[in-house]
This record gives C-alpha cells, structure tokens and sequence, in this order.
C-alpha cells in the first residue's frame, strides 16, 4: 500500500493554502475555473512562459518539494496535457506560413511538460514519467507508484494529476454532448436530468511512500474497468466493497442523465453506517477529477468537516476511517480507489 505524507490541490474551489470547501464557489459560463494561487514559489522569468496546465501542475507540486526536499521520482497523469498552448503553436504554423515560430508553446503543449518543468525547477535526474490515458491517467500513475514502493519502500515519490479547460476541447466537447447546453448551477447540478455536465480543470499532487512512519492517510487500492456494462460494474464495485469495507463512499456522479446508471447502486443500506457523497460540483468534469476526490478523501481523513452540500443522504457516520472512491469517465473508464487511515 501506499502512505501519504503531504498534498496540495489547485482547484475551482479554495483547496490551496487556505481550504475553505464550506464556501462553494460558483460556476460561469457552464465552466469551473482554478482559482490559481500568486504562485510565489515559481520564479517570475519562468512562470511567464508557462501555460495554464503546467502553472496549475508545478504550483501545487512546489509546496510540497519545499517541505520534503527532492523526491525519488516524479509520476504524474493527465489526458489532454497543456492543449491550449498545442493550439497556439499550430496556430502560428499557419500564420507565419510555416517560418520561424517560437518553441515556448511547443514546449510547454506537451503532456510530459508538467513532470519535466517540476523535474528541471529541483534538478531532479531521477525517475520521471507522464501517463496519458485519458480517464484513467491518474489512476496509471497511482498504479505505476504502488510498484515503485514496492521495490524502494523507503523513497518518497511525488504523485499527481493536471487537466486544463481549453477553449479548443471545451468547443469539441460541447459539441459532442458532454457538457451543459442550458445554465446550470452547483447546487442544481445533480437534479438537471439533462445530458451533459459541467466542464472543470485542476492539479492535485501527493508525495507517497511506503513507509507508514508520518503519514497521515493511506492508499490501500486501486482497481480499473474498460467497459460500458452498468451491471458489471455495480459486481466489479461490491466486491471491491467486500475486500474494502468503507465508512464513507465518494461518488463520480457528474449530472449527467446518460451516466447515472454507474451509479445507481450507490444508494446506501440504511442499516449500515455507510455515507454517501459526491464531489463534481466542486470541481466539475475533467479526466483526472479522480485525484481531485482522492485530495478530497486526504482532507477528511484528517478530520476536516465535510461540506453539507457533498452529502447526497442525510449524514449519519461523520468520523471517517476509511473511504471509497467510485468514478467514471463517458461511461467508458471505471475506477475505485480506497483510502483509509494509517
């Protein structure tokens, strides 16, 4: 298993610095923006030339290099990486008629761009990997950290995710049905009965290790499903349920109308002590939203009050000692993560 040690969060909501989940931070625009942080511990001559997704990336991995010192290894997911900054250099191909175009785009479009910016900022030579697998890259970078632990239990490994709302993806899934056509808002997301949800972004980093000493939560599993079968997803779940007995499951459930067979099953046994909530009208739909629930997961396993707006059932077990995450992306990529106290 893996131990957490620390963790930062760069979000739509006030998750850096600060927290403050009680005040919930509207959407605009059917879009759930990062409140990015003054980023002080990036020098100003680099932050000017980052785009918005390694900004987000290296701004919440900094707090926690400044704390820890420099990690064994850099192990990040994200889906789309820094598209914007893509865009933009294609952009230019076209109009400098293929001349001389600047590279700091380019660079910065890559989806290897957030663990090599954190890997040149700390002089870090050490392992440095970027999973792109669209809804489960987070979940890839958590499996490929279980294995590093195994074979360095001792070394601390600094883990995450990073997705941005561009406007060229934004416009693609617009027009491909996942997201809102008409205003909606936080509070009313989940009662739209609609398709599509609402479009987010944001960066969650955790330094891991497999040592229990200092660790203030743990990773216990981590299991991944490719398929659009609801039923077997529901088996797939109450197994995982079985082998992770859980005091408080958090739900992917995005508003989505086409998606809420994945969680149908959620609905908890009164006679347990089990609790329900959801998460996504915190941060809104992006493919690693999953790390943004396993940071939301950390801050209440260390006791934290968890906001009433989460609850999708009157609380009745608040104490938290261990907690399932249950995610999906467009119904096609499945994945549940337990965590649970040291």
């Amino acid at each position: 298993m893996l131990f957490i040690h620390d963790t930062s969060c760069i979000s739509p909501q006030l998750s850096f610095g600060d927290v403050d989940l009680q005040l919930l931070q509207p959407v605009v625009n059917r879009r759930l923006m990062a409140k990015e942080p003054d980023y002080k511990g990036i020098p100003p001559g680099i932050l000017r030339r980052m785009g918005k997704a390694v900004r987000m990336g290296v701004g919440a991995a900094v707090p926690l290099l400044q704390r820890a010192g420099i990690p064994e290894g850099i192990i990040l997911g994200t889906a789309i990486g820094g598209m914007e900054d893509c865009i933009k250099f294609l952009n230019q191909i076209i109009e400098y008629d293929e001349g001389m175009l600047t590279p700091g785009n380019f660079v910065q479009s890559t989806t290897n761009a957030v663990a090599a910016q954190i890997g040149l900022m700390n002089k870090n030579t050490g392992y440095n990997i970027t999973h792109v697998h669209r809804g489960l890259a987070f979940e890839m970078a958590l499996l490929d950290t279980f294995m590093k632990a195994e074979e360095q239990p001792d070394a601390l490994w600094l883990t995450g995710a990073v997705d941005e709302i561009s406007s060229y993806n934004y416009n693609i899934e617009r027009l491909g049905g996942w997201y809102k056509e008409e205003i909606v808002s936080n509070e009313d997301l989940y009662n739209s009965g609609t398709k599509g949800t609402l479009a987010g972004e944001g960066a969650a980093m955790f330094l891991l290790s497999g040592i229990k000493q200092n660790a203030f939560a743990k990773i216990v599993a981590v299991e991944t499903i490719h398929t659009d079968d609801a039923g077997f997803v529901a088996e797939r779940w109450n197994r995982f349920l079985e082998n992770n007995p859980s005091d408080l499951i958090i739900s992917g459930d995005n508003g989505d109308s086409r998606l809420n067979q994945y969680y149908a099953h959620l609905i908890p046994d009164p006679n347990n002590g089990t609790d329900l909530v959801r998460f996504k009208h915190l941060c809104g739909e992006y493919p690693t939203a999953s790390s943004f629930a396993t940071w939301l997961a950390c801050y209440i396993l260390q006791g934290q009050p968890v906001p009433g707006s989460l609850y999708q059932f009157p609380a009745k077990n608040p104490g938290y000692k261990s907690i399932s995450i249950i995610n999906n992306y467009k119904g096609q990529q499945h994945s549940f993560i337990n965590l649970s106290c040291p």
